[in-house]
Formats: structure tokens, C-alpha cells, sequence
């Protein structure tokens, strides 16, 4: 497992790279910003995941996550942002462009290790087949198309309307909103996915952050899901 760490603070970097390297990953790979990251990646660079500062000189965060989910051949690279930033506009927007989790600095081990392990636990559990999920529902490629656009739709709903809900004390209906997420994952044959809610739901208490963490975790499987079933219409 390869992961890009880009900072452009060597202070913040280091700290950063030696929490990977504490988490049992050690080939690590790193950009003084995001156009040195940028220039890699189009070098042919391939990490499982990527690390990035929001604020930096040349190409920010922002910038580099919106060049990155615009390639074909990256968008589907989990990139975490890093800020001292923690508003909750900041770390919405973040999500909302992409982004598979937000960690605010000073950096806990915990946060770390737990954006690594949810690539671990991806990787572990890829999704169905699309052939094998449109012969088990029974339905063509242009219905399981439409029912991924409109379950990817309904994840970037349930970001907004599940922080609402843990902001006024309702810890109960934002369960429900992310059990019927579950239930798409299991009908759509995500399976990653899936195990990655049923960690969240097996949480004795919501966390904001980590569920930011699992729903952008499943935006991308449902993204990864679209992309190979009109890759196999096209083989067909």
C-alpha cells in the first residue's frame, strides 16, 4: 500500500508521514504542495491514498482533489484533506467535491489509522460484479445506471440532513437515514461499502466525522459501480 502525504509545511508533513509509518505503512510518498503532487500523479504515480493540506501555495487541496476526481485514471483515489480549519462549511465542502474524509490539525494517531484501514477494508470487500448485479435483480444496465445516479444523489442528501439531524440531539432518526443507506449498499452489491456502514451503525454513538469518513467512502464505490457497468456496455 503506497500513500501521498502532501504539505506544504515540512513540520506538518514529517509528523504526518511518521503517523503512517506508526499505522504499519511505510512506503510513503511525498509533495512539498499540490502542484509537485499534481506532477507526480501525471507521471503515472498510483497510491491507494493520499493525504493532502487544504491551504497551500501554487494548487491547493481544493484544486488538486477537483484535478484528480476530473481524471479518469485517479478519480477513484481516496484523498483525505488536512486542515487546522474546522468549521463545518469547510469540511461539508470538502466532501461534498470528493473528498474521503477531513482530519483538522494537530493530527490524532487515531484519525490516521482509521482513513488507512477504511482503504484496507475497501480493498478487502470490492464490489459485485455489474453483470452479476443486473442478473440478480433482474434488470438492465440502463435501470442499475439509473439506480446508481439516484442512490448517489441520495448520499450527498443524507451528508447534509444527518449533521442536521445529530446538531438538534435526534441521534435516532440519523441511524434510520443511514440504515436505508446501508440497505442500498447490500441491494446494489457494495459490498465494501456495506461493511463500511455496518461499522458506523455498530457504533454505540454517531460520530460526525466518521460518518463524513463512510459516506464519502460509499459516494465513491457507487461512482467506481457507474463507471464499470458502462465500461462493460461499451465491451459489449
Amino acid at each position: 500500500m503506497k500513500v501521498l502525504v502532501v504539505d506544504d509545511d515540512v513540520v506538518s508533513r514529517m509528523v504526518l508521514m511518521h503517523l503512517i509509518d506508526s499505522c504499519g505503512v511505510h512506503d510513503i510518498v511525498e509533495a512539498e504542495d499540490g502542484a509537485a503532487a499534481w506532477e507526480q500523479l501525471e507521471g503515472g504515480l498510483r497510491p491507494s491514498l493520499c493525504f493532502c493540506d487544504l491551504r497551500m501555495p501554487r494548487l491547493s487541496g481544493m484544486e488538486l482533489l477537483q484535478k484528480i476526481r476530473s481524471d479518469s485514471a485517479l478519480d477513484a483515489m481516496p484523498l483525505v484533506l488536512v486542515s487546522s480549519a474546522n468549521d463545518q462549511d469547510t469540511v461539508r465542502d470538502a466532501v461534498q467535491a470528493g473528498a474521503a474524509g477531513y482530519i483538522v490539525k494537530p493530527f490524532q494517531p487515531e484519525q490516521v489509522r482509521q482513513h488507512i484501514d477504511a482503504c484496507f477494508d475497501v480493498s478487502a470487500l470490492p464490489a459485485e460484479a455489474p453483470r452479476d448485479t443486473l442478473q440478480r435483480l433482474g434488470i438492465d444496465g440502463e435501470r442499475l445506471l439509473a439506480y446508481l445516479t439516484g442512490f448517489q444523489g441520495q448520499i450527498g442528501a443524507a451528508s447534509e440532513q444527518v449533521d442536521a439531524l445529530l446538531a438538534r440531539g435526534e441521534p435516532a432518526q440519523a441511524r434510520q437515514q443511514l440504515e436505508r443507506l446501508h440497505l442500498g449498499c447490500r441491494t446494489l452489491g457494495l459490498h465494501g461499502a456495506e461493511a463500511g456502514m455496518s461499522a458506523l451503525l455498530q457504533s454505540a454513538v454517531l460520530d460526525g466525522g466518521q460518518m463524513q469518513t463512510a459516506l464519502a467512502a460509499l459516494a465513491r464505490s457507487v461512482a467506481q459501480q457507474a463507471r464499470l457497468l458502462q465500461q462493460q456496455d461499451r465491451d459489449d
